[in-house]
């Protein structure tokens, strides 16, 4: 009898140790919260935390993406709510709590360069893209401070420029800024001439991007200023010598998507906002002292407002992280994490999905586009010439996130104006400081824009021809 209580007594001594092994291991393993749950990884047993305040985060966010707005809009997070439910945002031309109504006399917005056209791939993408952060995420200021900026953001940067075929050299500086626009300005004051005694020139070539000029003029500055077309500059001035001038290169161009170069040759700030293989074919690798890009034309984030310029020279990189510094102290570190996640997936299988998912769709809108612009003589839109693309390995076709469109009639000098009346909302060349004989046409809005975009330029080719088709 003795014999079996010792035995007793030593099975529940061993089974108690057991117990509160595990139990340690559990708060070890959890944080003290939740229990471990057992699972199978390479035929290796493991343990896993079960979820705790996470849980409830990650049930809101799939319950308000599993909204479907009919299609035709979104529901998010932080959308409006009534009666306890989210409102959905619908897309243009639709309406109602669902966004199922469409109104079928809506003009096509073909005016902004929104780039939901990615939408597709992200929610395809949703788990690898998805974040959740703890409400204690960095609080402190110094986590936000500009010299704390992620150095994995920075490596998976370096890696998307290798995979595209244009690599970054490791003796070129990055810097992070709020979006491209942001980039932009920090350039023109970091290569303005402080100590000269007159302001330095600021050119673009027409037809350029009007936030150029917008920019150098809003600030105002006694060291730059806003001096209009590069060749115009150049032919006015090609006489004068040792005169300060800061030249815009934009290439793929906006709005015609031409792969432009420097006219002048000195001090240039390329902007590379859509030098992607989606837009155009990359022939080789872009290697100047200061470019320019954005994250929003190469995954279609633009809400994310992030931007990074690769520089050469030293001292202009100190300028441009100063003046980063000095105008907002550095890039959130919740912008950075979730800009990490995003090129993460960007970088899988070297790129290969994403920019596939986006030229195809890039292709196809072209495709059709170019389809009803043939049956008319009324309109016509930019050229397009093959070049080799060193990404895909094969010459192609430039797929431009814009077309940019000539009203060929000699009384229609205002395309923007005659698309206006046929129902399409776009820019007219003057935007761009080139003749109103021309307009901007987006192509990399939703599905639905595009759709409808296509089915209101069918109509006014159409009326070329005395009778209305259809797409």
């Amino acid at each position: 009898m003795e014999k079996t209580k010792k035995y007793c007594y030593g099975f529940c001594l061993l089974s108690s140790i057991v117990i509160n092994i595990l139990f340690s291991i559990n708060l070890y393993v959890s944080g003290g919260g939740g229990a471990l749950q057992w699972g199978e990884k390479k035929h290796e047993t493991v343990y896993r935390p079960s979820l705790t305040w996470s849980e409830k985060a990650a049930a809101e966010a799939e319950a308000v993406a599993a909204i479907s707005c009919s299609g035709h809009g979104r529901a998010y997070l932080d959308s409006l709510i009534s009666y306890g439910q989210t409102v959905c945002e619908c897309y243009d031309c639709y309406g109602g709590i669902d966004c199922s109504e469409f109104s079928p006399d809506c003009s096509a917005d073909a005016g902004g360069g929104d780039p939901i056209f990615l939408e597709p791939f992200w929610m395809q993408n949703a788990e690898k893209s998805a974040i959740v952060v703890s409400g204690w995420h960095r609080m402190s200021y110094r986590y936000a401070d500009y010299t704390m900026m992620s150095s994995e953001v920075e490596k998976y940067i370096r890696k998307l420029h290798s995979i595209v075929g244009n690599a970054i050299t490791e003796d070129r500086y990055l810097v992070f800024g709020i979006g491209s626009s942001q980039l932009l300005s920090a350039a023109v004051y970091a290569l303005s001439s402080e100590n000269s005694s007159s302001p330095s020139n600021v050119v673009a070539t027409i037809p350029y991007y009007p936030m150029y000029e917008t920019q150098t003029s809003f600030f105002n500055s006694e060291d730059f200023q806003f001096e209009g077309d590069t060749n115009s500059w150049k032919l006015n001035n090609a006489t004068k010598n040792n005169m300060d001038v800061i030249e815009f290169v934009t290439s793929p161009n906006n709005p015609d998507g031409e792969l432009k170069t420097s006219v002048l040759g000195g001090k240039t700030i390329y902007d590379h906002a859509y030098l992607w293989p989606h837009f155009t074919p990359i022939p080789g690798p872009s290697d100047h002292d200061l470019m320019i890009f954005t994250l929003s034309k190469l995954t279609g984030h633009a809400g994310v407002r992030f931007g990074w310029a690769v520089i050469k020279d030293k001292d202009v990189y100190e300028k441009v992280s100063k003046y980063i510094e000095v105008a907002d102290l550095g890039i959130s570190k919740d912008t950075q994490l979730r800009v990490l996640k995003l090129l993460k997936v960007v970088v899988e299988d070297d790129g290969t999905q994403l920019f596939k998912f986006a030229y195809a769709k890039m292709r196809e809108r072209w495709d059709r586009l170019n389809s009803v612009f043939s049956k008319s003589t009324r309109f016509s839109i930019q050229e397009r010439h093959p070049l080799h693309c060193n990404f895909f390995n094969k010459t192609r076709l430039p797929s431009p996130a814009y077309a940019w469109v000539k009203c060929e009639r000699e009384e229609e000098d205002d395309c923007g104006a005659v698309l206006e009346a046929g129902k399409i909302t776009s820019r007219g060349g003057s935007t761009y400081r080139a003749k109103d004989r021309y307009a901007r046409l987006s192509l990399i809005k939703s599905q639905d824009d595009f759709d409808l975009l296509l089915l209101r330029l069918t109509e006014l080719v159409s009326l070329e021809n005395g009778k209305i088709e259809s797409i």
